[in-house]
């Protein structure tokens, strides 16, 4: 796989524009100029040094929509994503221009039950940055609230920072787990997320970790990380562990945007076993053999984004516990965003993680 650069091509910047993605529907986004944005009180503003593409804003480039997140107008996408502070925005709070800073894109209304009960990440009434209508940071700036920001020990880099986001999603889906040492460990889907997923794991003391994944290059990828085994589909899996006291995982990760992902992730478990569901299916639907999870007794959890893991996430990069950039495969400028989508969405080139740097 190779990394790939280039210089940002923009038009000349003012006063009061910036250049940014626009997503109009699916399939459609264009590099276009917007109105800057101004920081409220509550805010600072971000010069934005990179932003990743996730597999949601795949779902939007898909299909148009997530649920009832649905693209009607123009709007920026981008939620995994860090800058500089800028502006002067920070100066009242400490943070001096050029500081780099992690954002996390959600933001809880801080009044709710679930809010009350430290569980903000299922706000039901939360902005999340990047959600339609809500504009994301695909763009040369952002403004963000205060208390969406972490500023950043020394010797980070903009990406490791802006990565810090799906290294949390994957490190609430193990705490979901409640993941043991010893732990014979399945994970369904080597992209982003599940690789983050292994390399977390490997740290927490999974003894084996199987990685399923259609994608050769992906396998390979993930075997470089670390995976005991992996396998191209579920009967791969099954057959390697045929015979063995328990005949599955006891732990099942499923990061995939398919349908049938959960009914794979019931396969692979043992019975009694544990199954958390991450990924976000094609066509937002998905199914499940009712006697298979029964029978199984399986216990099953969603993910929902993460809990206040930021700190947990800062503190193994800058340890040197998990290498986040180890899944970047592609670096381009903010102007080749449609190609950045294009890249990605039809695994050209070996792609896993393309960051945009504007």
């Amino acid at each position: 796989m190779t990394i790939h650069s280039a210089q940002p091509t923009a038009p000349a910047p003012d006063d009061t524009t910036m250049s940014a993605a626009v997503m109009n529907g699916a399939r459609d986004v264009e590099f276009s100029r917007v109105i800057r944005p101004v920081a409220a009180p509550h805010e600072v503003l971000i010069r934005v040094r990179a932003n990743s593409l996730c597999g949601s804003d795949l779902h939007y480039w898909h299909e148009g929509r997530i649920g009832s997140a649905v693209v009607g107008t123009a709007f920026t996408p981008g939620h995994e994503f860090a800058g500089e502070i800028a502006g002067g925005s920070g100066a009242a709070h400490g943070l001096a221009d050029g500081t780099l800073v992690a954002i996390d894109p959600a933001q809880p209304c801080g009044e709710c039950y679930w809010c009350h009960q430290g569980n903000q990440h299922l706000c039901p009434t939360m902005v999340f940055v990047g959600a339609p209508p809500h504009a994301g940071a695909m763009a040369e700036y952002i403004a963000v609230p205060l208390s969406s920001v972490f500023a950043l020990p020394p010797g980070f880099t903009a990406v490791q920072a802006a990565l810090l986001e799906p290294l949390g999603v994957a490190m609430h889906a193990l705490d979901l787990a409640r993941l043991r040492p010893g732990t014979h460990l399945a994970i369904l889907g080597a992209g982003p997320i599940g690789l983050y997923v292994l390399m977390l794991a490997r740290q927490s003391g999974a003894l084996n970790i199987s990685v399923i994944e259609p994608l050769a290059y992906r396998r390979d990828r993930a075997a470089e990380l670390g995976a005991t085994s992996t396998h191209g589909d579920v009967a791969g899996y099954l057959a390697s562990v045929r015979g063995t006291p328990t005949g599955g995982a006891d732990v099942v990760i499923e990061a995939t945007t398919s349908p049938h992902g959960p009914r794979h992730a019931s396969e692979v478990a043992r019975i009694g076993g544990k199954v958390i569901l991450v990924g976000i299916p094609d066509g937002d639907e998905f199914s499940l053999t009712g006697s298979l999870v029964r029978r199984k007794a399986l216990t099953i959890k969603l993910s929902r984004r993460m809990g206040h893991v930021y700190p947990r996430a800062i503190e193994y990069v800058q340890r040197g516990l998990v290498d986040v950039e180890a899944i970047v495969t592609h670096r381009l400028p903010l102007s080749q965003v449609r190609s950045a989508f294009a890249l990605l969405a039809e695994y050209n080139d070996g792609a896993i993680k393309v960051v945009l740097e504007p």
